[in-house]
């Protein structure tokens, strides 16, 4: 089953918090087997429900672990909505 999720993170740093931002979307890009698209407002990550989900989740958590002051909001949908 495949899944699409939209992910904004709201790093409550108050220096640096783009630099967190572009790592949390680079580590996601060097994933095989999921795709991101990112744009102004969020970063929209497509692929299989649970490799997607765990390779996600996994570095929500790391995200977590680093900044402890961190927001995430996401959106989740089970399809492929990455055609369109």
């Amino acid at each position: 089953m495949k899944i699409s999720i939209e992910i904004s993170l709201y790093p409550l740093a108050e220096n640096k918090y783009k630099d967190e931002i572009w790592a949390f979307i680079d580590t996601l890009n060097q994933t095989e087997g999921i795709e991101v698209r990112t744009n102004g407002m969020s970063t929209q990550v497509f692929g299989e429900y649970e490799h997607t989900l765990h390779h996600v989740t996994q570095q929500m958590k790391a995200v977590h672990e680093k900044l402890n002051t961190a927001v995430f909001v996401l959106k989740i949908m089970g399809c492929d909505r990455s055609h369109r």
